[in-house]
């Protein structure tokens, strides 16, 4: 099925860091380090945090 508008951009995003990985060769059992494994999903999420802050802050 053909991906249209936003969703087909954001998969394709998603495609593109699971392509990169971050896999290291021998370090298949390790834990989960969230800075390691989710560090880019956390640096998004407080950067979109940042940003609803500043906006509401700018528009008082």
């Amino acid at each position: 099925m053909a991906r249209s508008g936003q969703g087909g951009l954001l998969g394709r995003w998603a495609d593109w860091f699971e392509q990169r990985g971050v896999y290291v060769p021998g370090e298949d059992n390790r834990t989960v380090s969230p800075w390691r494994d989710f560090g880019w999903l956390i640096i998004a999420w407080l950067a979109g945090l940042a940003a609803f802050v500043l906006f509401f802050a700018l528009a008082t």
